[in-house]
């Protein structure tokens, strides 16, 4: 038996620091090959992954001695944590550490939309200089819709304040009265209203089946043919076809998408269209956050396997059950 199975490229510091001490298994490509991944589950106590693992029901119930998962991220789209409930898993996670990282790089891509930097420094590395055709748009003054008031979609509207930008936001499980929205002093609205009055809107909401497609052709249709859309949560948040759709119809100016519906994506019209900018979900690829978020769950894993409380429980229990 192996007290800890990491099955993806996880690494640093907090990694060699467990390795020194418990027995850890390190094979970052086992998530490509579920039955290999369930068969070395079986005897480990602790499973460590990214968001490419699938950690499914019946592996839980198949690895007897597993105790703990430990997700090196804040999104829980890839582990049944139901089936954890029942199977006994704690679940643990990083919900706060990859936030400034993500709000950092959805103002970065909104900055790109507004002033056409990615075709401008295309055109004049190219050998142009055309002022004219990369004529942007400020953000002083314009409305920022965020879709999920959530740890980033605070962040990204809190650095666009300081833009000088007014702020709507659409959160069904807020209240107008909710204490960082008052901060924000950003105005509580409903989705389609969001859509409409917004000239940039930025998602930030998890994968779940109350917001797969929640951005679609009659969405897409409500806002503004001059505003951008920025998704860096989960994509399929948006389905994409319509998107394609509204982008050549010029019923939308411009998307950034840092998150795809499928990881990798496969070749489609948003790869060649010149007001969109693609990026390979690499929201929360900084090292900084990268550091954050392998110490909190590898802190997490070595509290559980010595008996404690988890720190950031996704479970109904965050104490380890004895399966073995």
């Amino acid at each position: 038996m192996i007290d800890i199975l990491i099955s993806e490229n996880i690494s640093g510091a907090a990694v060699d620091a467990l390795c020194s001490r418990f027995q850890v298994s390190r094979q970052p490509n086992l998530f490509e090959n579920q039955d290999a991944l369930l068969e070395a589950a079986q005897s480990a106590r602790a499973l460590i992954v990214r968001n490419k693992t699938l950690v499914t029901g019946d592996l839980m119930r198949a690895a007897k001695h597993l105790i703990a998962v430990g997700r090196a991220g804040a999104g829980l789209d890839n582990i049944d944590v139901k089936s954890a409930n029942q199977a006994g898993v704690v679940v643990t996670y990083t919900p706060d550490q990859n936030s400034i990282s993500a709000a950092e790089l959805t103002m970065g891509l909104m900055i790109a939309l507004a002033r056409n930097i990615p075709q401008a420094t295309l055109d004049t590395s190219g050998g142009g200089w055309n002022r004219h055709r990369f004529m942007g748009t400020e953000l002083y003054g314009k409305t920022l819709g965020i879709i999920g008031a959530g740890k980033i979609g605070y962040l990204t509207a809190a650095r666009a304040r300081a833009f000088g930008m007014k702020i709507l936001a659409y959160d069904p499980f807020l209240s107008s009265d909710n204490i960082l929205l008052c901060e924000l002093r950003a105005e509580l609205v409903e989705l389609d209203d969001l859509l409409a009055r917004a000239d940039v809107v930025s998602c930030h909401v998890p994968a779940s089946p109350q917001t797969k497609g929640l951005i679609n052709r009659e969405r897409l249709q409500r806002m503004k043919p001059t505003a951008y859309f920025i998704n860096t949560a989960r994509g399929p948040v948006v389905v994409e076809e319509d998107m394609v759709d509204a982008l050549k119809a010029g019923t939308l100016a411009g998307a950034a998408l840092d998150v795809r519906a499928s990881e990798p994506p496969q070749s489609c019209e948003l790869n060649s269209m010149p007001n969109v900018i693609l990026t390979p979900h690499i929201a929360a690829f900084t090292r900084e956050a990268q550091n954050r978020v392998t110490r909190a769950v590898c802190d997490d894993i070595a509290r559980l396997l010595e008996g404690k409380p988890a720190k950031s429980a996704a479970t109904k229990f965050n104490l380890p059950h004895n399966r073995a």
